[in-house]
């Protein structure tokens, strides 16, 4: 607080090359959720003795709002927050409230502005963990972790067998023949190529150094070999199976059980009259037949 004051006076006494000048008292500020906090905002005295000031916040998804406009608190914030000479009181903030702040102030035709950017902290919660129980040999396993509450971003850490697992395992020996990748930030855990070695239980655990981490549940993972001799007596089965149909087919074709072809019409003759132009002058009439199929 006396640093505050000591910025402000230090501005009133700079004269001209502090016109029309507004100073937070720091520009970042950081407190835990449903604690109170004070944003603080001063301002030269060139701008008059009853300025024009307003408060507004853009929130972490970019919207923006006013908070304190024409000398009155918005509906929105009625309750919460108190505008004195000098800054902003939350009697208590949320995980909503972390976002940017704007400190406006105008009059005597000057106008200055200051941001302050208030970070509401939040404990993780216990992270949702997807932990397949069985895979196959060599094949391509991603195993994820992720905690929807904490702010800051919670970062990520996996165990197997209740052993931290490092995130290169190249740079350790005893971790040296473990072939995945892990991402701390996104919290996903995976294997290109999965091995029985791979075999285990494993959990994940989200931080963000605020309270406790948190372990998300073990689920036992169990890498298991291509089955051949299951998929060769398969085949076996099927081949069993059509050899046994198409003998059926013979025996009941043998004993007629099967319906015969129908049999075909035989042709018949058709017998049309001769046109006038198929017979030759002075040839008597002659009848002339024609055979259609």
């Amino acid at each position: 607080m006396l640093t505050f004051v000591f910025v402000c006076l230090s501005i009133s006494l700079t004269g001209l090359h502090a016109a029309f000048t507004v100073v937070v008292a720091s520009p970042s500020v950081k407190v835990k959720e449903n604690e109170g906090v004070d944003l603080k905002c001063a301002y030269t005295a060139d701008f008059g003795a009853t300025p024009r000031i307003e408060w507004k916040f853009k929130d972490l998804k970019g919207y923006q709002f006013f908070i304190y406009f024409a000398g009155m608190i918005t509906a929105e914030y009625a309750g919460r927050i108190t505008v004195y000479d000098g800054g902003l009181r939350f009697s208590k903030v949320t995980r909503a409230d972390s976002g940017d702040y704007d400190c406006e102030v105008s009059g005597n035709s000057g106008y200055d502005e200051k941001t302050i950017k208030l970070t509401v902290l939040v404990p993780p919660s216990k992270p949702l963990s997807r932990i397949p129980s069985s895979v196959r040999t060599g094949s391509n396993v991603r195993l994820t972790c992720f905690d929807a509450d904490g702010y800051p971003p919670s970062t990520y850490k996996w165990y197997k067998d209740n052993t931290p697992l490092p995130e290169d395992p190249t740079m350790f020996p005893n971790f040296k023949n473990l072939t995945y990748k892990m991402n701390v930030n996104n919290g996903n855990l995976e294997f290109p190529s999965v091995s029985k070695m791979d075999s285990g239980p494993y959990f994940c655990e989200a931080s963000n150094g605020e309270g406790v981490p948190q372990r998300g549940d073990v689920v036992k993972m169990e890498v298991r070999d291509l089955n051949v001799g299951g998929i060769v007596a398969g085949v076996i089965v099927a081949l069993v199976v059509v050899g046994l149909l198409l003998i059926g087919l013979w025996f009941a074709s043998t004993k007629g059980y099967l319906p015969k072809k129908a049999e075909s019409k035989p042709k018949q003759a058709v017998y049309t009259q001769p046109r006038a132009d198929d017979m030759d002058d002075g040839d008597e009439f002659r009848q002339k037949s024609s055979f259609v199929v």
